[in-house]
């Protein structure tokens, strides 16, 4: 028995264990998030939350497309604008919040696809698994499989080697213990592959995206036929932009053109067959070059394309004011129909002044507001062209007099006159709707004259700077690609064991059973059990 000296002396104390220090401590605490960002529901959370995030950026107008729409909404909304305003509603895909869900989408893919891809690539290189004990287990599986091959396990292997070498399939042959053999075959990788590709071209695309967003632009110009009516690549010369967020105005592409000629060619029922612009360019301080932008077929500069997008007609037309002062306006009509009817303004800010004696409180400015047709129909009255190429034109014009509203400071468009100048009074309809035909001139009610002189035709210009549309296209060929091979692509293994002595046994296990798994196993076995070889069932199926 123990002593009282011995149970009353204390213990030893126990030695200190390792305590875990601040590293891994630090390492444990981000382990769980970053398990679950990488996760693949994340990532489609996050892809899901990028979408709806676009949303605002689509219904409401935004600062880099166009800065008057916003300061209206602004105008018309007091209390819910500034509110939308301090959310980034105005300018959504320069915001934190959508950069931070598209930047943990990035990070979230990233961390989904890249271990991914190291595990099939070892899958890739790995030998086939070596067969499971119990093969009857297997969804699939055949018994009592008589294989030719004289009854030797080693020529019995060979043949079934060279089965499924012939079939596709990646083969190992292994040596038992017991004496026997087990071939073990495996195909589909690339299943997994175009899984893998189509991901990695979605995170592409992405990437490309953002690259347009951030560093791309866009602005449209109608240009008119004529030296005169030519434009650089400057913002206040452009009718409508959308600059990307990281786009310095200073680097647009310094390009200047003017439109030289327009060849419009026509079906004989109106459909257009060819739209060809001749131009004249110049780059920064370089000489002047010509070129030809035809639909589809834009002018390809090294950091911006010119695309053509529409035409039409500008008339040409002579005022001369009840003082004897001329002006001579070049207006674009826009179209309204496939016929070319087209509908514009021709506006004289500065007609009726005489030299001295007028209050300037007393505006007597005069504007044309009408319709030009290309082609005059047997009836006017109807009011529409009845072919869009000139074979007889005509240009139907009400004159306006009075308070154009111009010197408001409020934006307007000029291709129609102020209605509210009109439905105040201000502006005000003098005489009767006249028509012209080119060389024609009328005299107006208050002793002024119009000569119509002729049209020249415009067409709309689209600068366009994108430097991810080549990764963009890269990427959806590659997830086309990708996703074909992955709907095509069957993951299977199958196993053959080959005793000492008697009938042989298969199985076969799929990664995700489809419909032609078991029927695709039973003609493994069919080949097997024949007594032809390989090469004389390759010859049979040929033929």
């Amino acid at each position: 028995m123990a002593t009282l000296d011995e149970l009353t002396t204390e213990a030893p104390p126990e030695p200190p264990r390792p305590g875990i220090g601040p590293g891994r401590r630090l390492i444990g605490m981000f382990r769980r998030p970053w398990r679950w960002l990488t996760s693949m529901r994340t990532a489609l959370i996050l892809l899901f939350l990028l979408a709806l995030a676009a949303i605002p950026g689509s219904l409401l107008p935004q600062r880099n497309l166009n800065v008057d729409k916003v300061n209206t909404y602004l105008a018309q909304h007091r209390i819910l604008g500034p509110l939308l305003d301090h959310l980034w509603a105005y300018n959504v895909f320069a915001s934190p919040w959508f950069s931070a869900i598209y930047l943990l989408l990035f990070v979230s893919l990233i961390g989904c696809l890249i271990p991914r891809l190291r595990a099939h690539i070892a899958a890739v290189l790995r030998v086939p698994p070596e067969a499971p004990a119990r093969l009857e287990r297997l969804p699939v599986h055949a018994e009592d499989i008589e294989v030719p091959g004289g009854g030797e396990p080693a020529a019995v292997a060979a043949r079934l080697h060279d089965l499924l070498r012939q079939r596709r399939f990646r083969v190992k042959v292994r040596e038992q213990a017991d004496g026997g053999i087990t071939v073990s075959a495996e195909k589909g990788h690339l299943k997994e592959t175009g899984n893998i590709l189509f991901h990695f071209s979605l995170l592409a695309i992405l990437v490309a995206v953002a690259l347009g967003s951030w560093w791309g632009y866009h602005a449209d110009r109608l240009v008119v036929q004529g030296a005169d009516q030519g434009f650089c690549n400057t913002l206040q010369q452009f009718d409508d932009y959308g600059l990307g967020a990281r786009v310095n105005p200073a680097s647009l592409e310094p390009v200047c053109l003017d439109m030289t000629g327009f060849d419009a060619q026509y079906l004989s029922n109106g459909e257009p067959s060819v739209y060809k612009a001749f131009v004249n360019y110049t780059i920064g301080d370089g000489a002047a070059k010509s070129a030809t932008i035809q639909v589809n077929h834009p002018l390809r500069l090294d950091h911006a394309r010119i695309y053509l997008l529409g035409t039409g007609y500008a008339p040409v037309v002579k005022y001369t004011d009840k003082y004897g002062h001329s002006q001579t306006q070049v207006a674009p009509f826009l179209s309204t129909d496939a016929m070319q009817t087209s509908t514009g303004v021709i506006e004289f800010p500065d007609a009726n002044v005489p030299a001295t004696g007028v209050d300037p409180s007393h505006k007597q400015q005069v504007a044309f507001s009408g319709v030009f047709l290309p082609t005059l129909p047997s009836d006017p009255s109807v009011g529409a062209s009845a072919f869009p190429a000139e074979r007889n034109p005509a240009l139907m014009l009400t004159e306006y007099e009075g308070d154009l509203g111009l010197d408001a400071g409020i934006p307007s468009s000029v291709y129609s006159l102020d209605q509210h100048q009109i439905d105040t009074g201000r502006l005000k309809p003098v005489g009767k709707q006249v028509m012209l035909k080119p060389g024609q001139t009328t005299t107006l009610s208050d002793g002024g004259t119009l000569q119509f002189i002729g049209t020249r035709p415009w067409a709309t210009m689209q600068v366009r700077y994108d430097p991810g549309e080549t990764l963009v296209l890269i990427g959806a060929v590659c997830l086309l690609l990708g996703l074909i091979v992955m709907l095509l692509g069957k993951r299977l293994r199958v196993w053959f064991r080959v005793p000492p002595e008697g009938p042989v046994s298969a199985g076969a296990l799929a990664r995700s059973l489809y419909p032609g798994f078991k029927a695709e196993f039973e003609s493994i076995v069919k080949d097997a059990k024949d007594a032809r070889t390989a090469a004389e069932r390759s010859t049979l199926r040929g033929s």
